[in-house]
């Protein structure tokens, strides 16, 4: 009687078609089994076992085994990922950030074929971030085992942008919101309003010209003597203003943040 052997390709790409050739004769059971997957085929020795397209996916290293009632004979091969992406993971940190951060914003991909399995070969890919009426800002990276990854620097200008990576035709897409920075100075200006004194702040506003969000505190402190007065200020459509007691010989500031603004000696209004 023969003796049984069997013979399986080194390589398989993921998800093609295959055969494994059998010698001998007799029944015997084919197994094929590697990271996620089994498969089975009973057959007569000598036959050619064909594998469908699709069937064969999970990449990794198998092991085919042909066993009989009275022996077993084993091989080994490698499934490899598909050349063509089919999907990409992709991580953007952080989804929120001020303007004008250099290196502030981090991507990093995941190069998948259709089967999921992650293409290690290198191949070139980009990361893209625009935001609407702005240029947008391109960085080409070159995957290593299946990952690729890039920082950018935050726009100017506040707004939602888009983040791309993309390896060929296949691309995803995330969301970065950029808000305005801390404010960059702070002026103010006080005029009499009956027995008080009016202060307000011109428009507040970051290094990069965006408009400050409202609510963002802005602090008056009014110092008389010895005596200080502070009071807490939400900022509406850029502007804060308060109402003081108009003390004559009074120091007048106001801060957000760690920025302080100028100061105004108020002599009673000449």
């Amino acid at each position: 009687m023969p003796a049984q052997e069997i013979q399986v390709p080194s390589t398989v790409t993921a998800g093609s078609a295959f055969a494994v050739t059998t010698t001998g004769s007799g029944k015997a059971v084919l197994y094929i089994v590697g990271p996620g997957q089994a498969l089975r085929r009973d057959l007569q020795l000598g036959e050619r076992v064909s594998f469908a397209t699709g069937e064969l996916y999970s990449a990794g290293h198998y092991t085919a085994v042909l066993a009989t009632e009275s022996s077993a004979k084993n091989a080994e091969f490698d499934v490899l990922p598909a050349a063509q992406p089919g999907s990409l993971g992709f991580l953007a940190r952080p989804s929120r950030l001020p303007v004008n951060v250099t290196n502030g914003i981090s991507g990093s991909m995941y190069v998948f074929d259709s089967y999921r399995n992650l293409i290690t070969n290198p191949m070139p890919a980009t990361l893209e971030l625009s935001i609407a009426g702005g240029a947008t800002l391109t960085r080409t990276v070159t995957t290593h085992n299946g990952l690729a990854w890039a920082t950018m620097n935050s726009a100017t200008k506040e707004g939602s942008a888009r983040f791309t990576a993309r390896v060929g035709d296949i691309s995803n897409t995330r969301i970065i919101n950029q808000v305005p920075g801390e404010p960059c100075s702070i002026s103010i200006s006080a005029r009499p309003n009956g027995s008080k004194l009016e202060v307000q702040t011109a428009p507040v506003r970051d290094c990069s010209g965006n408009t400050i969000p409202d609510g963002t505190i802005v602090t008056f402190i009014e110092t008389f003597g010895n005596t200080q007065s502070t009071v807490d200020v939400p900022l509406k459509k850029g502007i804060a203003s308060v109402v003081m007691p108009a003390n004559k010989g009074s120091k007048i500031s106001a801060a957000s943040g760690a920025v302080a603004g100028n100061e105004i000696h108020w002599d009673g209004g000449r």
